[in-house]
């Protein structure tokens, strides 16, 4: 297992260099540098001054030394007046070395947004924090309920309770967030005015039953859906296994076989499911976040596309390639422990 683990480790930062140098290509396009320069300049400035402010900012240097520095390989040059001979930062609102040294990821400096005009770091923590009460209550309430409902279909497989169970999911699961979330602000919001409709008081005054609901509920009914259908699956299978039919016929109850002898295999499939929906939620805090106007890590990705901010947009999506990449390593060390027929050599 530890050989196992620490392969894996390896795998996961030749993957983090390859997306991180494909990324770093993109967001660095001359389209995207050339509206970064006009958003930092005016809207009217010229070619020249366009050109000279890239130039002078070191998006114009070679690619490969570019992407060095801001892993931190490579020490990152300060910028030289032409004029006086002086260094100085690249940008006056963060607190950048006025010397050659090393500052990039693997120091810990994510770099400047140009957004925000404060350093990457300051937006991205309490981003990602807000995120992440907002992934830990949708699991709370997502995972539970999914569980119960999809044992209870599978339990008796083809009953008027696993039909009905079974249409709730599909139809849960078929409908995206941007949908259910205007549908549950109409009902809660709109109509019953019961629920704030914004969530944006959550990151300013704190988080509350009535500002974290919609946003909760939203995330959580579309992704109970697909969690209910593979426990439902699992325990249908594990319900016509020959070790159940065993059980009933030595006269234990119906209730003491599901939850003695079936409810623990019919887990181990839904657990995958589980751990991958993390990189899941991440992709679905852009849409509801962005609706309800949360300030965490999904409006700020909004955000630093929307204005492209590249450091904080290679920021964000560092972070996603390690969410995934993580959560795909515990769901397979898991599965392996869950399931002892797993042998990992």
């Amino acid at each position: 297992m530890i050989t196992f683990i620490i392969r894996r480790l390896g795998i996961m930062a030749l993957t983090m260099l390859c997306l991180t140098l494909v990324v770093f290509f993109l967001v660095n396009l001359e389209p995207n540098l050339r509206k970064l320069s006009i958003s930092q300049t005016n809207m009217r400035a010229t070619d020249a001054q366009i050109e000279s402010w890239l130039v002078r900012n070191g998006y114009r240097d070679n690619f490969f030394v570019r992407y060095g520095e801001w892993l931190g390989v490579m020490p990152k040059q300060p910028l030289v007046d032409e004029a006086t001979g002086e260094a100085s930062a690249r940008f006056p609102w963060c607190d950048e070395p006025t010397q050659a040294s090393y500052s990039g990821v693997l120091q810990g400096d994510f770099g400047c947004s140009t957004r925000f005009k404060v350093p990457v770091s300051e937006r991205l923590v309490p981003a990602l924090q807000a995120t992440g009460w907002l992934m830990f209550y949708v699991m709370l309430v997502m995972v539970p309920g999914a569980l119960i409902v999809g044992i209870l279909a599978g339990m008796r497989e083809g009953s008027r309770t696993d039909r009905s169970l079974s249409v709730a999911s599909i139809a849960s699961t078929a409908t995206p967030e941007y949908v259910s979330g205007v549908i549950f602000t109409v009902i809660f919001a709109s109509w019953l005015g019961i629920l704030n409709g914004s969530a944006a008081t959550a990151t300013r005054e704190g988080i509350t039953f009535t500002n974290f609901t919609l946003p909760v509920m939203t995330m959580a009914i579309y992704g109970m859906g697909y969690i209910a259908r593979m426990t439902r699956a699992s325990m249908a299978e594990v319900m016509t296994a020959q070790y159940i039919r065993t059980a009933r016929l030595k006269g234990l109850t119906f209730s003491s076989v599901v939850i003695k002898h079936a409810l623990r295999n019919a887990l181990i499939a839904p657990f995958t499911v589980i751990m991958l929906q993390f990189p899941w939620l991440l992709t679905g805090v852009v849409i509801v976040e962005a609706m309800f106007r949360y300030q965490g890590f999904g409006f700020l990705l909004v955000e630093a596309a929307s204005n492209n901010d590249i450091d904080l947009l290679l920021a964000c999506a560092l972070v996603s390639v390690v969410v995934v990449l993580v959560t795909q390593l515990l769901s397979d060390v898991g599965y392996a422990f869950l399931n002892p027929r797993i042998r990992v050599s």
